[in-house]
């Protein structure tokens, strides 16, 4: 796959050899102002998106500091950037670090999971508005992709379905348990999933608890696009306010997924095909997504490696034993 993506680099910048001419004497005169209003704006979503879990984990009964989550926060970023798939081991990473700092293990794994699902659920609307702000032609870009996701839905929903039949729901259970009983690792498993739902069914009924969380996790994304605004205002571009946030999200989709390392080659090509379909010369939107990224990526990159390395050598010189919480219980209103 690396080898892959750099010859697909080498290729489309000896193609497009102009376009990068013409972005490097954009960006080597780019204004110092709105970079530092870039910085910012990234600076804020990074830490929007460690309220989401201090927040959480305030609603589990467990007290931190913004500091410290903001710090584990900055370094789980770093290892999600590092290798392709980096998600996973930045949760496994961020799980690791909640346990031993006292975190219940159910409590952790609720934290991660509500937080992953509040995250997308923040996209989600950014999707809408865009598509509602770009008009007819964000309609016709999401068309395809929203008819996926129907079909998606669909078929959970008939899924679902199935389920209310008794039959169906005793020979899921039969399963489940016959694999449980063979499999030692998979039992356990189970038990965690039964500690999850049952924590889960100890949340106060009501939609006010999820509006700081949520308010935090659609912020993130909203401070994330204001850096990228920002890098079109530092370049001397106009911004493209009807279209930038449905290039954003569309941009943001595949880039989840972290096939590649920070997602590199996806994003950048992603986000510049765009910027170029909704009215920007390539040379412009070439050099917009490389300051983006010089912000949003490369720049938090060794602060995030720096953040983990200091995290790791104070756990390792703590010991192995968890420290005490401040507070915990159950996954709560949070009030």
């Amino acid at each position: 796959m690396a080898v892959l993506l750099v010859a697909a680099v080498v290729l489309v910048a000896f193609s497009r050899r102009r376009e990068l001419a013409q972005a490097y004497h954009l960006i080597a005169g780019v204004h110092p102002l709105p970079v530092a209003v870039a910085v910012v704006c990234q600076a804020l979503s990074i830490m929007c998106l460690a309220a989401v879990c201090r927040r959480l984990l305030r609603a589990g009964g467990t007290r931190w500091s913004l500091r410290r989550t903001t710090a584990i926060t900055v370094a789980a970023n770093a290892v999600a950037g590092a290798v392709p798939g980096g998600a996973a081991f930045s949760a496994a990473w961020v799980f690791r670090q909640f346990r031993r700092r006292g975190v219940p293990q159910v409590l952790a794994a609720a934290v991660l999971v509500v937080a992953g699902a509040l995250s997308a659920l923040g996209l989600a609307v950014l999707l809408v508005a865009g598509v509602v702000a770009a008009g007819p032609v964000g309609l016709r870009t999401v068309l395809l992709p929203m008819a996926g996701v129907l079909l998606l839905l669909g078929i959970t929903l008939a899924v679902v379905g199935a389920a209310r039949f008794q039959g169906f729901h005793n020979t899921v259970r039969h399963a489940w348990t016959h694999v449980g009983m063979r499999f030692r690792r998979i039992q356990q498993g189970q038990e965690a999933i039964a500690r999850l739902i049952e924590q889960a069914r100890s949340l106060q009924p009501g939609w006010r608890p999820w509006l700081w969380p949520f308010a935090f996790a659609l912020l993130n994304w909203v401070f994330d696009v204001a850096c990228l605004a920002a890098s079109l205002w530092a370049l001397g571009i106009g911004v493209p306010w009807h279209s930038l946030l449905l290039a954003y999200v569309l941009t943001q989709i595949p880039g989840s997924l972290r096939l590649t390392p920070g997602s590199l080659g996806i994003v950048e090509t992603s986000l510049s095909a765009l910027l170029v379909v909704y009215g920007l010369q390539p040379g412009p939107a070439i050099a917009a997504t490389l300051l983006y990224r010089a912000v949003s990526y490369w720049a938090l990159q060794p602060i995030g490696w720096a953040g983990w390395l200091a995290i790791t050598l104070r756990s390792g010189r703590s010991g192995s034993s968890p420290r005490r919480p401040e507070r915990h219980g159950s996954l709560s209103s949070g009030r």
